[in-house]
């Protein structure tokens, strides 16, 4: 070929736009636990993301562009959180956050949105702290509950228990005291004749529960609220058990951290203690008439996660993704201020049904579904046997 057509041809092909040579994506970054005792919850939260991502990106994207998530094992620590966030912004060129499980990650990473205008989306992070009047800024939005509505929905189930004497174990962080503090104020004005006469504070991710389980046991309380979740509340099955901690209460206890989902109860089979109350996201299992739209979801959740029993918390990383494009088309922009602006007040989807941003919190209002932990012959752990959705949003206001 003539130097001159050469020559030519490099000109032209200099000349393509690159959106033409490489199709640009926008870039999510994800940290989350992946490893440890809190990736129970983790590791589907991040399948959930992936499958509403892949889904998106097979029918042409947002905007034009396909959606990339940058995941990242934030081992459930807030020091490594900030090092990812930050590394991930600055490195790695993403243009949005979610992520994060704890309640001592998120505000930490809340601070990293702030300070470089990204906007962060918790799946999973439930302190008031995070979203609280000192703390509220234009990034931050809550696709999670809070402990204020998990609190008071632990008050409302448990005043309706015939009990004098309660006693509580929560994880000592942020989240287990915002939750015990909302669980107990609201309890009190529900059934002020009931005695809290013991309260329980491991440090999260404690391996050895014995000595808080025995303590508690002494004081002889008639029933428990709990706010142990994922691999701690696995610890304080296998330990207490064998110590007859439920069978001493009868197995009146209610725990608010999701350990009705499967993603709890499938790991423990039988073991599981049949007859308490807990709650979860998405009951997966859903006795009686189930939501169509729920039913489809769980259907192609199985196939994408290649599992017969699905999850519990895969609902939350979908809908993060779901709130974050809907989110980007009204803003009709990747621009991280535009889309905060468009988000505040924003009404998104959800494999459970709407759900809404407050407008000036920024928490979305989102309960939990409750129930009885119940033996079913059709399966071989347990399930949540009349799903109840408990959302006391207007006494969190």
């Amino acid at each position: 070929m003539p130097l001159r057509r050469l020559l030519a041809l490099a000109c032209a092909v200099a000349m393509v736009p690159s959106f033409a040579m490489a199709k640009d994506t926008i870039k999510i970054g994800f940290p989350i636990p992946l490893s440890g005792p809190t990736s129970v919850y983790g590791v589907p939260i991040l399948k959930g993301a992936q499958m509403a991502v892949a889904e998106i990106n097979a029918k042409g994207g947002v905007l034009g562009q396909d959606l990339e998530i940058l995941p990242r094992d934030s081992k459930a620590n807030a020091d490594e959180a900030v090092r990812l966030a930050r590394e991930l912004i600055i490195k790695d060129g993403a243009q949005f956050l979610i992520g994060t499980l704890t309640s001592a990650e998120a505000p930490a990473v809340s601070t990293i949105s702030k300070e470089n205008k990204i906007v962060f989306l918790a799946p999973a992070a439930k302190t008031t702290q995070l979203t609280s009047p000192q703390n509220i800024h234009p990034y931050v939005f809550r696709v999670a509950s809070n402990t204020a509505i998990e609190g008071q929905s632990g008050a409302i189930i448990v005043s309706k228990w015939q009990i004098k004497k309660i006693a509580t174990i929560a994880p000592d962080y942020a989240y287990g005291r915002d939750v015990i503090a909302a669980f107990a104020a609201h309890l009190k004005q529900l059934r002020p004749d009931i005695e809290i006469v013991d309260q329980q504070w491991p440090k999260l991710g404690e391996p050895d529960l014995t000595p808080f389980i025995t303590a508690q046991m002494s004081k002889q309380p008639d029933a428990v609220y709990c706010a142990l979740f994922a691999g701690d509340f696995l610890t304080l099955v296998k330990q207490g058990t064998p110590l007859g901690y439920f069978k001493a209460i009868s197995n009146r206890l209610a725990d608010g951290g999701e350990v009705g989902a499967v993603d709890v109860t499938q790991p423990l089979g039988a073991d599981f203690p049949y007859g308490i109350w807990a709650d979860a996201y998405d009951p997966v299992i859903w006795p009686g008439k189930e939501p169509a739209e729920h039913k489809a979801f769980i259907e192609r959740l199985k196939a994408f996660m290649k599992s017969d029993v699905g999850s519990g918390w895969a609902a939350q990383g979908y809908s993060s993704i779901l709130a974050l494009v809907a989110g980007i088309q009204k803003a009709g922009s990747t621009d991280s201020d535009k889309v905060a602006a468009a988000m505040a007040g924003l009404t998104y989807d959800t494999p459970l049904g709407k759900r809404t941003f407050d407008p000036k919190t920024h928490d979305a209002d989102a309960g939990e579904f409750w129930g009885v932990m119940v033996k079913d012959a059709a399966y071989p752990y347990a399930i949540i046997g009349s799903p109840t959705y408990y959302n006391p949003a207007p006494m969190t206001n």
